[in-house]
């Protein structure tokens, strides 16, 4: 029986308060580093950003040669036509496929509790008898919230069939990613909005008003002066999320507040290090070139002595 399913998780969420909207609703995207993006200091942040936080750890204590091996090992791996050119969709979907690693760890660690007859697919079954068994079995009808698990589970559902998108009734290990994370894929992000309005729309009236949105974040205790960021958030709600003034954040203005357009960093730093490695200015690379500039994608032993050489003497 796994008590961390995603059942718990709902009710877990549902019971965190005092968190504002804009922590607790708000899919942003993750930086891609936590250094500064600044060439002319150091290459942290790409290194980071092209390999992903962890994986940049661990160049950062090989020789330049080992460094430079593994990198041209990866060069190969990301040319996905095998042209010889590093071109800028096939660096794109690299970066953004290593800024994802931290999911797929959390996809690979609940895949075999899933995964029954481990034939590498997740079928429907699988996942309704691991999560809810226990619950939905007639011997225990007078399990306690018993009807809250049957809506969840009806939930659970139509996820499932919304992330497996042959219709098959089985998940890919991709459309069990889409089916844990949601928000990572646009194919799914209509069903994000569509689970938060209903777990913020209490009348089922399929829009949110001022108090609803208010509500889901904050519950006065009694005798309580009310804090001062829920005004801020109330001319939020009035001033922004209700875009058309009627009183309510339908589904349209729903998608604009919990998924705002940002700006695509691993497209920007896919352009940038294409734009500073293309030698011929042809808008794709080459292995060579990567290895020429090979201190700017992975770092070293060697690099890091540079750059300590660098802040050591910026801080004289």
């Amino acid at each position: 029986m796994l008590l961390q399913s995603l059942a718990l998780v709902y009710l877990l969420v549902a019971a965190t308060f005092a968190v504002p909207a804009q922590e607790k609703r708000v899919h942003h995207h993750a930086d891609l580093s936590d250094h500064a993006h600044n060439d002319a200091h150091d290459f942290q942040y790409d290194h980071e950003a092209f390999l992903g936080k962890e994986e940049a750890k661990t160049f950062d204590q090989l020789t330049p040669e080992e460094s430079k091996d593994r990198l041209a090992k990866i060069v190969d791996r990301i040319d996905t036509d095998k042209d010889g050119f590093i071109n800028h969709a096939e660096l794109h979907y690299w970066i953004k496929h290593r800024q994802r690693r931290y999911i797929e760890e959390n996809v690979n660690k609940h895949w075999r509790d899933y995964d029954k007859n481990e034939d590498d697919k997740i079928a429907w079954g699988e996942y309704k008898n691991t999560t809810y068994g226990f619950y939905l079995d007639e011997e225990f009808d007078d399990v306690e919230d018993k009807a809250t698990y049957k809506s969840m589970l009806t939930r659970d559902e139509r996820r499932f069939k919304t992330a497996d998108r042959d219709g098959d009734g089985i998940a890919t290990r991709e459309e069990f990613t889409a089916f844990l994370h949601p928000e990572e894929f646009d194919y799914m992000k209509d069903l994000v909005v569509q689970e938060t309005i209903e777990d913020i729309d209490k009348n089922g009236d399929g829009k949110i008003s001022l108090n609803e949105y208010i509500g889901d974040m904050y519950t006065p205790e009694e005798g309580e002066s009310e804090p001062e960021w829920v005004q801020t958030e109330k001319k939020h709600f009035t001033d922004f999320r209700d875009a058309n003034k009627d009183g309510y954040m339908d589904f349209g203005e729903v998608a604009q507040w919990i998924l705002p357009g940002e700006v695509d960093h691993a497209d920007n730093e896919a352009k940038h290090l294409i734009h500073e490695t293309d030698s011929n200015k042809d808008e794709k690379i080459t292995k060579q070139e990567i290895l020429a500039n090979w201190n700017m994608f992975v770092g070293s032993q060697a690099t890091n002595y540079g750059e300590d050489l660098t802040r050591s003497h910026d801080e004289l």
